[in-house]
């Protein structure tokens, strides 16, 4: 069944890139939150997109993940759809960007497709309805599905007072998601990446464990890097990951490399600016993986992002070092068959 649905998509694929793509994505989310909430959808949508498996099981931070397929942070901003999502049977998503205040993010249009290199480039600029709008949602939420928060600055933010911003996401989220995902490698807000530099970065995670520790349960921290740092760069991380203490890498977020692509060079350009996620980022991916799992003799848990399509995708990023794997991109290229097809693979 799943191999049907995935022929399916190829056809109604190509309606659906004929809209404006962010348009589509909300007309998509919420015809999926209309058959959720039909109670035979929804039971056919977990027998035909759900799949259990002993193998298929991880277990990290104390927390037992049905399977190692998560969907990544920015398809689901603002927990509108957890409930939807856990029927097409991922083994858990990662909500936000989330940042204190709403904000309404980058103008439109902002986000674009690739087809011929399978990618994304987004400038959203984390558009989101704050993080205590979310925390509301997800109090109200049926699925038993595992969340994590990903957590970042409000755009007119100062860098010196980022740390406020996080700490307050923090408190919103605290009690409703089982771990959280501190972001400062989006580069779509403005000197945001300036947060990645040692110094800060260290005050921002200290000041986080702590509050961590105060709140009496403390969860998963983790921070989210991108694929451009240099190998120098990343073995500052892989320090600052040891002295801090917290548990884990999300690697990694979107490229602003526009190297190799198969898209006309004019194209590109007159795009313009944003994160470049899919196909192209896949290699670059594994190998910031793999280098920090070797640097830190696999000590890291690591969640691995990038170019993730098929089983043999998935595969390849946890034989290089992750623990668990997310897809964004490739989910939009694949459609709703996507995850059941990547764990049958593991399986297999």
């Amino acid at each position: 069944m799943p191999y049907l649905c995935t022929r399916m998509y190829g056809i109604i694929r190509k309606v659906l890139f004929s809209i404006e793509p962010e348009k589509v994505h909300y007309i998509v989310m919420r015809r999926l939150q209309w058959a959720y909430n039909i109670a035979p959808l929804r039971s056919m949508m977990k027998k035909m997109f759900v799949t259990t498996h002993p193998s298929l099981e991880r277990k990290l931070w104390g927390i037992t993940f049905p399977n190692p397929v998560g969907l990544a942070a920015g398809f689901d901003k603002d927990a509108k759809y957890t409930d939807a999502l856990a029927s097409l049977g991922f083994g858990f998503v990662e909500i936000g960007t989330l940042t204190p205040r709403p904000q309404p993010g980058n103008p439109q249009p902002r986000l674009f497709r690739l087809p011929a290199d399978k990618a994304l480039i987004n400038r959203m600029g984390f558009n989101n309805g704050g993080s205590k709008e979310a925390a509301e949602r997800l109090r109200k939420r049926k699925e038993k599905l595992i969340i994590g928060g990903n957590i970042g600055k409000n755009k007119d933010t100062p860098n010196e007072d980022a740390i406020k911003d996080y700490e307050a996401s923090f408190r919103d989220l605290y009690d409703v998601v089982d771990y959280f995902v501190v972001n400062v490698s989006s580069p779509n807000t403005p000197g945001l990446r300036a947060l990645q530099d040692k110094e800060p970065l260290m005050h921002i995670l200290n000041t986080l464990m702590a509050l961590n520790k105060s709140l009496g349960n403390p969860k998963p921290l983790l921070l989210k890097i991108a694929p451009d740092l240099t190998n120098e760069q990343l073995d500052d991380i892989v320090e600052i990951v040891q002295t801090t203490g917290i548990q884990g890498l999300v690697a990694t977020n979107t490229t602003i490399d526009r190297s190799n692509l198969k898209t006309t060079k004019g194209l590109v350009e007159a795009i313009g600016a944003g994160g470049l996620s899919g196909m192209p980022v896949r290699e670059r991916a594994t190998e910031v993986i793999s280098y920090i799992s070797k640097k830190s003799g696999g000590k890291i848990p690591i969640i691995a992002v990038g170019g993730i399509f098929t089983a043999a995708d998935a595969k390849e990023k946890l034989d290089a070092g992750a623990a668990l794997v997310q897809v964004y991109t490739g989910f939009v290229y694949e459609g709703p068959a996507m995850v059941s097809n990547i764990c049958k693979g593991l399986i297999a």
